[in-house]
């Protein structure tokens, strides 16, 4: 390790970052880190200050090569985070003190694991997770800011977190883990005979309606698929009004040119049209779901586009975790046990910190014991082993 004095810089887009120097700090970590994702986003416009959405990304170098870095955004409000923290706020105004704008550490509107401070691999951990941290903590004096949130973040860089004195928040979502099955079917051996027998209907009823299911990954996705998934999820969000469409075609473009290494499209046909699609990225030993829709109502056709095949498809590509995306208990119905996540947050107001504190010692407690509740509920004959970490 050099013992060049490190150095830390704020800025305001990846424009100026190389890419490959980001990347190669994000290693096998999460795909959501990666320069390429981030920088979409910051592109097409999702993540500005126009949205709510101030990147602020923390940079560190020693002798001019770059060797740790902090994706962090200014929000003025609380969307597209999905670890909710309104509560937060309401106690917060209420007090006097000033909630935004707050400093996030977040992969924006992607509510998947992986979140951590990226760090060149010849680096010592500790000392650069300090520096950072100490970095965010003057930057948060300076601008009269009241919390820094990490959110999601990887499992396995918990600890750290925990080490800069950060509170800890548990919550949940739903993820399928790989026993090493060989097809599908063994995998339908894991459930209980009522609802192996409920999935297997499922399935028959969509193939009795003429639909059948294609993967497309790598030279296989035709330069199409992009511009309908947009169009896919454009209208799903249309549908719902718990939906917030946070992406748009500009971002799917942008994808299309960088990202279709990691895409993974589960589609729906009927004869030559594509009823329905999911959005997947692939990395590693991980899949994640990430946005879907139709174009006719089928019943069963989201748990099938979204769930049954991908989870096909983990198994074929010999993937050890599916994370289908943000809520749904029905997940629980198909497989998907609850899973912990944790997000850590640093606190600059004295008085604020205790009462959040004091309040996480019993909600993370409930939260956990849900998350035995729910697993004990699960249609399977024993319980799926833990996923890995990343």
């Amino acid at each position: 390790m050099s013992t060049a004095k490190l150095t830390c810089e704020w800025l305001d887009s990846l424009q100026s970052i190389d890419p490959h120097e980001w990347n190669t700090l994000v290693g096998d970590g999460s795909p959501f880190l990666e320069w390429e994702w981030l920088r979409s986003m910051e592109l097409a416009g999702c993540v500005s200050p126009g949205e709510g959405w101030q990147p602020v990304h923390l940079v560190a170098r020693r002798g001019g090569r770059l060797v740790g870095a902090a994706p962090l955004y200014l929000k003025g409000h609380s969307y597209g985070e999905f670890v909710f923290d309104h509560a937060w706020a309401d106690a917060a105004g209420r007090m006097g003190l000033r909630y935004y704008p707050k400093l996030m550490g977040v992969t924006p509107f992607t509510p998947a694991a992986g979140y951590r401070f990226l760090m060149h691999p010849g680096e010592e951990p500790g000392a650069l997770m300090s520096g950072i941290t100490q970095a965010i903590d003057t930057f948060a004096r300076n601008n009269r800011i009241l919390s820094a949130s990490f959110l999601y973040v990887a499992p396995r860089e918990r600890e750290r977190f925990q080490a800069q004195d950060c509170l800890e928040r548990i919550t949940h979502n739903y993820q399928w883990v790989n026993g090493g099955y060989r097809d599908f079917d063994e995998y339908l051996q894991r459930f209980n005979a009522n609802q192996r027998r409920n999935i297997r209907r499922e399935r028959a009823a969509l193939e009795r309606e003429g639909l059948t299911f294609t993967t497309y990954t790598g030279d296989s996705i035709r330069a199409d698929l992009f511009g309908l998934m947009y169009r896919l999820y454009d209208d799903t969000c249309s549908k719902f009004m718990w939906s917030s469409k946070y992406l748009n075609r500009r971002f799917f473009q942008l994808i299309a040119e960088c990202f279709a290494h990691r895409t993974v499209f589960i589609a729906a046909h009927k004869q030559a049209d594509i009823l329905a699609m999911s959005f997947n990225i692939r990395k590693g030993n991980h899949l994640y779901g990430r946005y879907w829709g139709c174009t006719e109502e089928v019943k069963f056709l989201h748990f099938s586009t979204c769930y049954y095949q991908p989870v096909e498809a983990a198994i074929e590509m010999g993937l050890k975790v599916f994370d289908p995306g943000a809520g749904g208990q029905f997940k629980m119905r198909r497989g998907f046990a609850a899973t912990p996540n944790y997000s850590l947050h640093r606190i600059y107001h004295p008085r604020f910190r205790q009462i959040l504190e004091d309040h996480l010692k019993q909600a993370n407690r409930a939260t956990l014991e849900g998350i035995d509740d729910l697993n004990n509920d699960l249609p399977m004959k024993e319980l799926p082993e833990s996923a890995i970490e990343i």
